[in-house]
């Protein structure tokens, strides 16, 4: 068994950090769970259109892993066009609401799980797609978050994303608003970045970009899709 690191070294500071940050997301959406999940979705028929751009890159013998999946609710949409799929959130209350749902709805494919896409727990090599969904700006580290899932994937796998880049935003929202909201505790921790940053991120960790779109249908969309290719 490795030496225990030293209480003042970096590697237990790193893993203190670590640890300080799950705790405080999971504490953060563990209070807006069950808010969350009654609040509709804004953009329906923006939804829709990546729900079915998801679907047509899914195949019925793929094992999938969905990162921040909140209380299932796009988990449950794709799930019946995966072998299995295992939806994954630092928040017990989210997976709580998620788990209720699916004892009334049962899947067989569906199963979920209590994780944060900042730490490892899915192993490597072993899904052929990792869907990432309004998380990517949540984690607390996005290139390690990224590299744990192109971990996580098969040679030739899928990383699907749909992520809001705060900085297409107005400049108002992310240098005052989300301070203030932070604060007072109406908003969790959040990255800034525009979509090339997200799509340089992604590049940089091996993976072929294949295409980049936006799907909203309200407007000017801060949200972009995303799907990159783990090489074979």
């Amino acid at each position: 068994m490795p030496p225990r690191p030293a209480a003042d070294s970096p590697e237990a500071s790193d893993r203190t950090g670590t640890a300080a940050a799950t705790a405080r997301k999971a504490r953060f959406w563990d209070r807006t769970a069950v808010k969350y999940a009654a609040t509709p979705i804004a953009d329906r028929v923006g939804y829709e259109t990546t729900l079915q751009r998801v679907r047509s890159l899914l195949s019925f013998d793929h094992d999938v892993l969905e990162i921040g999946c909140g209380t299932g609710t796009t988990a449950f949409r794709l799930a019946p066009y995966t072998r299995r799929m295992l939806a994954t959130d630092v928040s017990a209350g989210m997976i709580a609401i998620a788990r209720e749902k699916l004892a009334v709805d049962p899947l067989p494919q569906l199963r979920f799980a209590v994780a944060d896409a900042d730490l490892p727990m899915a192993g490597v090599g072993v899904y052929d797609a990792v869907l990432a969904f309004n998380v990517l700006h949540l984690v607390a580290d996005l290139d390690r978050a990224l590299e744990l899932a192109v971990q996580a994937l098969r040679p030739g796998g899928l990383l699907i994303s749909k992520t809001a880049c705060l900085l297409e935003m107005n400049p108002l929202i992310h240098r005052l608003a989300l301070p203030v909201m932070r604060a007072i505790g109406k908003a969790p921790d959040v990255l800034c970045f525009d979509a090339a940053t997200l799509q340089a991120a992604i590049a940089r960790h091996g993976m072929h970009i294949v295409s980049v779109e936006r799907h909203g249908s309200r407007g000017k969309d801060f949200r972009v899709f995303i799907v990159a290719r783990k090489p074979a």
